[in-house]
């Protein structure tokens, strides 16, 4: 009992607030990422490697945008600068239910890139503004838990609604993940707090030059880069490739979706409480092989199996890599928020961010082609990416300064 006590965060009401508009939001990114690269390619005639590009100019956008977006915060402060992100997403998403041509898609996902590329830096400084430093690891693994939730409630839903039968199944979808924006967008300006901005002791190009210095945000940017492209990317590709490849219905698809979230939401609040004390490398270097577990389930699902046969063992791989997102969870955002300088916070989130955005622009691209190359063999080189990455972020543990090093006990911080 005292254990599950302890994993109640008791978390600031504004950030339990934030938290509860970006629930509904991720509900509606649920509903649409299981199947954008279905509706692309199935219904709008797409090929796997164009629509891999389309997905990848939507996060390449945000290359630029994000650091744009970083000083935009460290100046005007998070919350301003996540309302404008809210206003590109809402107008993006919809903007794909009227897609027919792959030149329309590009555009489209221009302008969502914009969105997506200011949205991370704009939540998590306005995150850690809002919460105390011994509760920014069960906040950030709060954040996973609620857009999880709502990425897997909303999955499900997507699920029942989508067919291919039925192209306006498809649009309703993006109309609703639109919709959801707004809601997170109204929840922002009338209940979450202005947290001000702090004073930024350098400006533009010296600011971002300082935080390019620091040798151990270096390294950790680089191993999540690899972690986005080998292992958070595969998501994109996961879908198209169990209805393509293992006979895998829509209905099943959401459901294997919900399957991930079901065990982030269970196990991401523990695992945070577990690795209070322990080594963040470390961490990371276990998150690695886990993944590395995942992927290597996957394509024995297309090879072996079909339908619901496949679409179970593909959900054992889904809950696998569910449990790496928690680990992932626990140490990424709050080991940035403690190497940032406080002044240089919204630089730091957004080229933490930028690690995210470079994943996803390489890993749907590279994975597109790779997938329509060998659809079977692009889980095993991604496992193997991974298995690597987990050895590299161990072997670059003594770049990070002993302030941390390690996860803070809630109890001692």
């Amino acid at each position: 009992m005292g254990f599950l006590r302890s994993l109640n965060p008791q978390l600031p009401r504004s950030v339990q607030t934030l938290q509860a508009g970006g629930l509904v939001n991720a509900f509606g990114n649920g509903i649409v990422l299981p199947f954008t690269f279905i509706y692309l390619h199935n219904l709008r005639g797409i090929s796997y490697a164009v629509v891999g590009l389309i997905l990848a100019t939507n996060a390449g956008v945000g290359l630029v945008a994000g650091p744009v977006a970083g000083t935009l915060v460290d100046r005007f402060g998070g919350r301003r600068t996540l309302a404008t992100a809210l206003v590109f997403l809402s107008a993006g998403y919809l903007g794909y239910a009227f897609v027919h041509e792959w030149w329309q898609a590009f555009l489209i996902a221009v302008v969502t890139g914009i969105g997506n590329g200011a949205f991370w830096p704009a939540q998590s400084t306005l995150i850690a503004g809002l919460t105390p430093r011994e509760k920014r690891t069960p906040a950030f693994a709060m954040q996973r838990v609620v857009m999880n939730l709502g990425i897997g409630i909303g999955a499900m839903t997507g699920g029942l609604i989508a067919s291919t039968a039925h192209p306006g199944s498809f649009q309703l979808l993006f109309a609703i993940n639109a919709a959801t924006f707004l809601v997170y967008f109204i929840v922002l300006l009338a209940l979450v707090p202005v947290v001000p901005p702090s004073r930024a002791a350098h400006d533009g190009p010296r600011g971002y030059a300082q935080v390019l210095s620091d040798r151990a945000f270096r390294a950790v940017f680089a191993i999540n880069t690899v972690f986005i492209f080998a292992g958070f990317a595969g998501f994109d590709l996961l879908s198209v490739y169990a209805k393509n490849h293992a006979g895998v219905d829509e209905r099943a698809i959401g459901l294997v979706f919900l399957v991930n979230t079901l065990v982030i939401v269970v196990a991401q609040l523990p695992v945070a409480k577990l690795v209070e004390g322990h080594r963040r490398m470390a961490t990371l270097g276990l998150l690695g092989f886990v993944w590395a577990a995942a992927w290597v389930i996957v394509p024995a699902a297309g090879v072996w199996l079909q339908g619901t046969s496949a679409a179970l063992l593909l959900a054992i791989a889904a809950a696998v890599f569910g449990l790496g997102e928690c680990l992932h969870g626990s140490v990424q955002a709050p080991l940035v928020t403690d190497l940032a300088a406080p002044d240089l916070m919204g630089r730091y989130m957004a080229l933490s961010a930028l690690s995210w955005q470079l994943g996803f622009t390489l890993g749907p691209a590279a994975g597109g082609i790779a997938i329509a190359v060998s659809p079977h063999g692009t889980w095993l080189v991604a496992a193997a990416i991974c298995c690597v990455n987990g050895l590299l972020a161990l072997a670059l543990e003594p770049l990070v300064p002993d302030r941390a090093r390690r996860t803070p006990r809630a109890a001692t911080a």
